[in-house]
């Protein structure tokens, strides 16, 4: 009996993440160093972690409401009002999800039928894909790479232009995974303006919004706040991951809609991390000061040296990735690249294929590892830059 035949047949259209198969390929690896994923290095704040002890004495160990505790949802509101200018009601406008991942699929299984488009700006994380694949809809990507990645409203125009009234939705992600570019007030509301005049849904996931080294981070929300489904959560911000708390700020109308989703996928997130999240975004609210004065000082080193490699590198201005384009001469089978630079010199990194057809001939370093980690993994790829022509 082979009930593998009667599985979903969209899951046979999806795979687990290129970005994970990879990291599993090489692990085994003697003295690999891993700059693939992305997680930050540090660890959770103290007192944030004091506030999970506590909750954990009070018995806090019971179900919250499936919008979440009112506490972290009126400290969530705060925290976005005081950092983003953006106003929503913590009663009916901000829903607490497993993490910016359940986040993401709560609000595409809540909009997507079959037969629906959605636009992607490519090179892109490749978690989205996947759930628009599952609700039988299909991704439109809009290639990036000819502009340094950044989405121009001329772009969007001619993508909706093509495709109609298809278009349910579109995917914004800044700072952007895997590329680092992130947008300025004014390159945001151009981006607004276009959409403003599209009745389509804006998802858009911010959850690198704390580490943007140039400029404070603009949403696309303060723009066009009825269209906007705004994705955010504390796994960069606070150093978090495991934690699992993301969160959605949208319309009460919206919010109403997704939550049914939420339900069925999850029920509610953990009641310990709940009462984390709220130490996070009150107390610790500028957490993510001390961790993007040092991403910002390993980017930079990061940058010169793959640069001094032949790297062509768009300069990213938030998160903590570099996207580098592979040098002429060499291999610019992104898979075949990173395997072997793995495989001779034990340093493993992220090849660009995992971010779409798009980014073939790219890399992806994360630079969320310490500076000793970090040197000596630009020595090992140093060597084998020029191993690699001899």
């Amino acid at each position: 009996m082979d009930l593998t035949k009667r599985f979903n047949k969209q899951v046979d259209k999806i795979a687990v993440s290129m970005i994970r198969q990879f990291d599993e390929q090489v692990s085994d690896i003697r003295g690999i160093i891993k700059l693939t994923l992305g997680e930050p290095d540090f660890n959770t704040p103290d007192h944030v972690k004091t506030a999970a002890h506590d909750a954990i004495k009070n018995n806090f160990s019971h179900y919250s409401g499936m919008a979440g505790l009112t506490d972290v949802r009126e400290a969530a509101t705060f925290f976005i009002k005081e950092k983003y200018n953006l106003s929503y009601k913590p009663t009916s406008e901000v829903l607490v999800t497993v993490g910016a991942t359940e986040a993401i699929s709560a609000s595409l299984l809540s909009i997507l039928e079959p037969g629906d488009k959605v636009l992607l700006p490519a090179p892109i994380y490749p978690g989205y894909e996947p759930v628009i694949t599952l609700a039988q809809a299909e991704p439109i990507y809009i290639d990036t790479t000819s502009n340094q990645f950044v989405l121009t409203p001329e772009m969007i125009e001619a993508a909706m232009v093509e495709h109609g009234n298809q278009v349910k939705a579109i995917i914004l992600n800044y700072p952007s995974n895997p590329t680092g570019v992130t947008y300025d007030r004014q390159e945001v509301k151009a981006i607004a303006d276009v959409l403003k005049n599209y009745p389509i849904f804006v998802i858009s996931d911010e959850i690198y919004s704390e580490l943007t080294y140039d400029e404070q981070h603009v949403s696309i929300a303060e723009f066009i706040p009825d269209q906007t489904i705004l994705i955010n959560g504390l796994s960069k911000s606070h150093a978090m991951t495991g934690w699992r708390i993301g969160f959605i700020f949208g319309p009460e109308q919206l919010i109403t809609e997704i939550i049914k989703v939420h339900q069925y996928l999850v029920t509610a997130a953990s009641t310990i991390s709940q009462k984390a999240a709220v130490r996070a975004l009150i107390e610790g609210m500028d957490d993510a000061a001390v961790m993007k004065k040092e991403y910002r000082k390993r980017r930079d080193f990061v940058y010169e040296q793959m640069t001094s490699f032949g790297f062509e590198v768009a300069r990213p201005n938030g998160a903590f990735y570099i996207f580098a384009k592979i040098p002429k001469g060499y291999e610019q089978d992104s898979m075949k690249f990173c395997v072997d630079l793995a495989q001779k010199q034990a340093i493993a990194i992220i090849p660009g294929v995992a971010f779409g057809k798009e980014a073939e001939g790219y890399v992806r370093i994360s630079y969320a590892a310490d500076f000793d980690t970090l040197r000596e993994a630009m020595d090992r790829i140093g060597n084998y830059m020029i191993s690699a022509l001899d």
